[in-house]
């Protein structure tokens, strides 16, 4: 079939879902991301023209003049309206009641009092950072009306849930550069998102200029690191938006970059080398060696100037202890110092950490496995591995945050990562001052799979529901509303930059050849990663390997697939509604005709791994419109070996994707011949 057909397939589609959504769903009051405390809506909105104007009043701070001036470039990229500063009427006064410190503390009032009528707009807050996130809220409010352009009018009293509420970007494993890490900071500030953990060395990479030992990123980088003067004036960036910069120098382990450089810290013989594949190295600094502590106290001293947050990264996991075993000077001095285990030995090697640390005025923070009994309780333990550390850490009297369930290159769906909350399974347990000692929560984006131009469509957008969890209130928990308002924030976010949407279409088109690509955009758009670390199992990967394939393109979640499963569960649930059976069918269409379109760009060198996953598409959508018309006249499908052989073909993963219409067509199949939990 013509492609002008299968865009007027997708236009009957289109329609349909529009009828069937207002028959099924009240309107939702409004798109908010996350949800404030306390919202209430009133009827109408404050116009949006060329001359509105905002006035500020109170405490007066760079921060906030900045934030205005960005809030009118936003609306002016949001809908087109030419702002005209001279002989503005100020239609939002911005009130802030109170400066605060120079250097942003862990926790900080970020409340605020937002209200929108049709004769003007006010936001008061007593800090800053209050004034920051408010202004975030306006922009969420701002949307199109019979007449152009309003901000609708509401009432809205706000604060968040956790004062700790953070994104790990790993510049390491594949290098980020600051004009990728820039944008994700405009986006993390847009979910008021208040934490940015740069993760800045590894084993595949040393990834920051050291003036004191250059050797660091001189033999460790691949020539790929950032200046001090790139280093601050990212801080002052991110310290623009509300948003703290937290260092990671992971030690002792995943420290192979350092020792190409300086062989003399490490706990086994050389030579060393940058990293090129994924997992646990052997190589690790040696704690018996003073020189070390030496060199540490150097370099960390010099990090200290960079970074003026009071918390400083050591990372400290995974650290398998080969080498401190095999060495037996190491074992000596294990035994002379009554050290039983590697954990014993890395335990001493943290707290030698922590005291110098603390003499360049820093706090410790570092991923579960630092937790011991002889660690300073001035430590915060940052949870990777379970829920259950976290708890261990706050009844130990140690402040701590979660990341496990939040790491998004594990490519879960945002609802599984929504319901994931720091006060939850052991802690919901813990008494009232333990409790208090959970400070909130990080997503992380490990850089084995992501490169600069597919990292973004790896957070965004559901980073925004993790964002949620950690703002919102706890009681905020519904998954649909959830989806629903995220589809709009995806958007939304556009303006702050990221490319998680801009850049698919470029990479459609080289995946063509640069010839047509609605087709292929239809089969991908059903298409979902490998999950959790399933990747790279059947292809030999480096980090030198280009990631441009066909996994690379397809999205963390397939908005298209998700919807038609929840279609499909509607009719089995209740056979009448003859417009979900449409929709359906038509979906079914319109995907084995892109199936078949998409053939003609395959011969690209790019798309090699690509047929069998189209033959799963073709076959699948026929043995669901099969099953459908079988379901229709309540009569058995016939269903023989070759079609049990395709559908199982398509529940499996191809050239490292997932086909996400198959479940949901192996429900129909197995309801048509009444072979349903097979």
């Amino acid at each position: 079939m013509a492609w002008r057909s299968v865009r007027a397939l997708i236009l009957v589609i289109s329609v349909l879902l529009v009828a069937t959504s207002l028959t099924a769903q009240a309107v939702s009051p409004h798109n908010l991301m996350p949800v404030p405390s306390s919202v209430s809506l009133q009827p109408g909105g404050l116009a949006l023209d060329a001359r509105f104007g905002v006035a500020l009043k109170g405490h007066r701070d760079p921060r906030i003049d900045a934030a205005v001036e960005r809030t009118l470039q936003r609306i002016t990229t949001m809908t087109g309206v030419l702002l005209v500063r001279t002989g503005a009427t100020p239609r939002l006064v911005v009130a802030c009641d109170h400066g605060v410190n120079r250097i942003q503390g862990a926790v900080e009032d970020e409340s605020y009092a937002l209200r929108v009528a049709p004769d003007g707009a006010t936001l008061n807050a007593p800090t800053p950072y209050g004034i920051l996130r408010g202004l975030e809220t306006f922009l969420q409010l701002v949307e199109q009306s019979p007449s152009g352009f309003v901000v609708r009018a509401a009432t809205i009293e706000d604060r968040p849930r956790f004062p700790w509420r953070g994104l790990m970007i790993d510049v390491c494993r594949h290098w980020i550069p600051a004009e990728v890490v820039k944008r994700n900071l405009d986006a993390m500030a847009a979910m008021k998102l208040n934490v940015f953990h740069w993760h800045l060395s590894e084993d595949q990479g040393f990834r920051v200029e050291s003036r004191l030992f250059p050797r660091l990123q001189g033999m460790g980088s691949d020539g790929l690191f950032f200046t001090q003067a790139e280093i601050r004036d990212i801080v002052r960036y991110a310290a623009a938006r509300g948003i703290r910069v937290i260092p990671e120098f992971d030690v002792p382990g995943h420290s192979s970059s350092w020792l190409v450089g300086y062989p003399e810290l490490a706990a086994g013989p050389g030579p060393f080398e940058i990293q090129r594949k994924w997992g646990v190295f052997d190589p690790v600094m040696d704690p018996t060696n003073e020189q070390v502590y030496r060199f540490l106290d150097k370099f960390f001293g010099e990090m200290a100037a960079l970074f003026p947050d009071e918390y400083f990264h050591i990372g400290g996991d995974e650290v398998n202890g080969v080498q401190w075993k095999a060495n037996p000077k190491i074992q000596a001095f294990m035994q002379r110092h009554g050290l039983k285990t590697p954990e014993d030995l890395q335990a001493h090697f943290n707290t030698r950490v922590v005291a110098i640390l603390k003499k360049h005025g820093k706090r410790v923070i570092g991923w579960d496995e630092i937790l011991h009994g002889n660690l300073p309780n001035s430590a915060v333990i940052h949870s990777w591995r379970g829920p259950d550390s976290l708890a261990q850490a706050a009844l130990g009297g140690y402040s701590g945050i979660l990341s496990n369930g939040y790491y998004l290159d594990l490519i879960w769906p945002a609802s599984r990562h929504y319901l994931v909350d720091p006060m939850g399974k052991r802690a919901a347990d813990l008494p009232s001052e333990a409790k208090a000692r959970i400070l909130g929560g990080e997503a992380c984006i490990w850089a084995e799979w992501v490169t600069p131009e597919t990292v973004d469509s790896r957070i965004w957008p559901r980073m925004a529901a993790i964002a949620e969890r950690l703002w919102s209130p706890a009681t905020v928990t519904d998954v649909p509303d959830m989806y629903r308002r995220l589809a709009v924030i995806s958007r939304w976010l556009e303006p702050t930059g990221v490319r998680h949407r801009a850049n698919y279409g470029p990479m459609l088109d080289r995946l063509a050849d640069h010839r047509p690509t609605g087709a292929l955009e239809g089969v991908v758009d059903i298409l979902e990663p490998v999950r959790d670390y399933n990747r790279g199992r059947a292809v030999a990967y480096t980090s030198l390997s280009p990631l441009n394939r066909l996994v690379d393109a397809a999205r963390p979640e397939s908005d298209k697939a998700r919807d038609f499963a929840q279609l499909v569960t509607g009719l089995l649930a209740d056979p009448a509604r003859q417009s979900n059976r449409e929709v359906i069918a038509t979906w079914l269409q319109v995907w084995r005709q892109q199936a078949q379109g998409a053939q003609a760009v395959l011969d690209s060198a790019l798309l090699q791994d690509a047929g069998p996953v189209v033959k799963n598409i073709e076959a699948v959508c026929a043995l669901g419109l099969r099953a459908l018309d079988a379901l229709d006249k309540k009569a058995p499908l016939a269903y023989g070996a070759d079609d049990r052989e395709a559908l199982e073909r398509s529940l499996k993963p191809t050239a490292e994707v997932h086909l996400m219409i198959a479940p949901p067509i192996k429900k129909l199949v197995d309801a048509a011949a009444g072979q349903a939990g097979r």
